[in-house]
């Protein structure tokens, strides 16, 4: 029978009483659900325990208290562990913890945000940490409120370069506001980890980032409690605890045993362990809440003005897209990130005119979307910018971030062929496909500075991941200041009732549409040219009515890898239309250094190989 006990006390024995309770039932709910990583979650209990009932100040009842601290499960396989931490805390019940893995329950084999207590997803390991840096970030620079964010680490994640990533960059940033705690239980998934239980390589390597490292036995309640008392009390470094435990701690058949590692404990054993942790409880914990501290208001956000452009002018969408960002600097909750390529993607305008607002990630892709992602638990708008290609790198985070639900905005620069003679290595051929395919993601690809700015004010009330494509080069502006675009639209730059061929394009390939519209027109054959800025979604109307005009007679160019691109787009719009006619001009070779006409050329996606394409369409029958 449960003994049910609330006490409020911050005293060590009842602290480890929780920890027992907390094995207890991280056993109870994975048994129950036949999976899950009990193990994984037993070693890492008493740190929990002398967390939550002497040091993590939070509000259960109030999530979105500013002032509350961030708990954040970068091992997310301990989700019995978190899920046991709710029931003791009074969060969830004890019926709802059992329904772990359940279909239909919001207690998912990993932690999302789907339960108001968690900020972002875990599970990809690797990623709870330098998120926590970004939260971490905004309290010591944005909101400046004394929250402290703790981050619970296993040892294999250690192996992950984003861990080392979030520690330089907490180290260079001096985040005394962040404390990692590393369950160094020593068992992975398969046997023994990198380092095992050498807890002075972890410490050097801690100490060589910047940090402040505390070497701790993790089941020692006493210098779980000191080592606690000494991350709040450091000032100028992230601290980072490197605690030694044992992998299913308190149940001495599988104590510091492989093979065990996300195994869910058979109902004998689980009764057998049950016993010797000393039986079901039912503890309540009560946190300490936030101080009621002052909360510093945002000034009010004024309507940004943005910046226009010519007719005549010539300019790079990269450019716009900088310029446009400086506009929206007047939105208070708008910060910017880069990775070391400002100076190109423009976002060095921003940091410039916004330097407490601007933060340098340099040449770490993962971290520069983890901190965007940190930033948005916080309810900041912010935006990532680096060179397309190189968003591949944080390509897991991203995925992660769209299970998280947050808001970030994301701007690659210098993609495709059109690049020139930096060569192939620099060339996003692969980038509409990978960020059409993240879920609930928007996809903008803009051609001329005025569209540009216009869709980056949009991007900044647009919710989930919102990735724009930018351009190079400096190309002719298209549009006025006053034209219109929205999420989902496109534009017809060309059209009569007698077209015989569609060009659709976006980007620098419109402008080669539109070229070889007016070679075509000089050919006496009347093409469509559409401006599909919006690739995801897409604007299925326009092509349905384009299709219908020209009898299904469709032409896409891009300058993108013909997989998962602009023509899949189209081609995905109009499945289950008419047959259609559609050619495909896209960079199907892998390209090399030249000219960017050269190369455009080369792989087919020139205004002359437009030309000869719709010229043999609009000839077919």
């Amino acid at each position: 029978m449960a003994v049910t006990e609330t006490i409020a006390t911050t005293d060590l024995e009842f602290a480890r009483q929780v920890g027992q309770q907390l094995r207890i039932d991280s056993i109870r709910c994975s048994t129950a659900a036949g999976s899950g990583h009990p193990t994984s979650s037993m070693s890492a209990a008493d740190l929990i325990a002398v967390l939550i009932t002497r040091y993590l100040q939070y509000d259960w009842a109030k999530p979105k208290d500013p002032n509350n601290d961030h708990l954040i499960y970068s091992k997310g396989h301990a989700s019995p562990l978190c899920y046991a931490m709710f029931k003791a805390v009074g969060a969830i019940t004890d019926t709802e913890m059992m329904t772990f893995r359940k279909f239909g329950s919001r207690l998912q084999g990993h932690p999302t945000p789907v339960i108001p207590w968690v900020d972002v997803a875990t599970g990809s390991l690797g990623q709870g940490l330098p998120i926590g840096v970004g939260v971490a970030l905004a309290g010591q620079y944005l909101d400046k409120l004394p929250y402290h964010v703790w981050v619970l680490c296993g040892d294999s994640e250690l192996a992950e370069g984003s861990i080392w990533e979030a520690l330089d960059k907490a180290g260079h940033y001096k985040l005394a506001n962040l404390t990692a705690i590393w369950d160094i239980n020593r068992l992975g998934q398969r046997g023994e980890t990198e380092f095992g239980w050498n807890l002075d390589v972890y410490r050097r390597r801690v100490e060589a980032f910047g940090c402040y490292p505390i070497v701790i036995d993790g089941h020692d309640m006493a210098s779980i409690d000191r080592a606690f008392g000494e991350a709040l009390s450091n000032s100028g470094k992230p601290t980072v605890i490197i605690a030694k435990t044992v992998k299913g701690k308190g149940f001495s058949e599988i104590e510091n045993k492989d093979g065990w590692h996300g195994k869910a404990l058979p109902p004998d054993m689980a009764e057998r362990a049950i016993k010797e942790l000393g039986g079901i409880k039912n503890l309540k914990v009560k946190t300490q809440k936030p101080e009621r501290g002052p909360v510093p208001k945002r000034p009010a956000a004024a309507e940004p003005v943005l910046p226009t452009y010519k007719k005549e002018d010539k300019v790079a969408t990269r450019k716009a897209y900088g310029d446009a960002l400086v506009a929206l600097g007047s939105i208070p909750e708008v910060v910017a990130m880069d990775g070391e390529v400002s100076n190109s993607t423009h976002a060095d305008e921003f940091a410039k005119a916004y330097p407490d607002r601007f933060f340098e990630m340099w040449i770490s892709e993962q971290q520069l979307v983890a901190t965007a992602v940190g930033m948005s638990v916080r309810g900041y708008k912010p935006f990532a910018s680096t060179f397309a290609a190189f968003f591949s790198r944080a390509y897991d985070f991203i995925r992660m971030a769209a299970i998280s639900q947050a808001d970030i905005r994301l701007a690659g620069s210098h993609a495709g062929v059109e690049i020139g003679q930096d060569g192939p290595s620099q060339m996003a051929l692969e980038d509409l496909a990978s960020m059409r395919a993240i879920h609930s993601s928007t996809v903008l690809y803009p051609s001329d500075p005025n569209q540009t700015a216009k869709l980056t004010r949009i991007m900044a009330d647009t919710p989930g991941i919102v990735f724009m494509r930018t351009t190079r080069g400096a190309y002719p502006t298209l549009y006025g200041a006053a034209e219109t675009f929205k999420v989902g639209g496109s534009k017809v730059v060309r059209q009569s009732p007698k077209d015989k061929v569609a060009l659709i394009g976006a980007g620098v390939t419109l402008h080669n549409c539109i070229a070889a519209a007016d070679a075509l027109a000089a050919k006496k054959i009347p093409v469509r040219v559409i401006d599909l800025y919006s690739i995801k979604p897409v604007d299925v109307k326009t092509l349905r009515d384009a299709a219908r005009v020209t009898k299904g007679r469709l032409i896409v160019v891009e300058d993108h890898y013909p997989e998962g691109g602009i023509g899949a787009a189209v081609l995905e719009a109009l499945a289950a239309d008419p047959p259609l006619r559609l050619v495909h001009l896209a960079v199907k070779g892998l390209p090399e250094s030249g000219k960017p006409e050269e190369l455009m050329n080369a792989a087919g996606i020139s205004a002359k190989s437009i030309v000869a394409a719709a010229t043999k369409l609009a000839q077919a029958k």
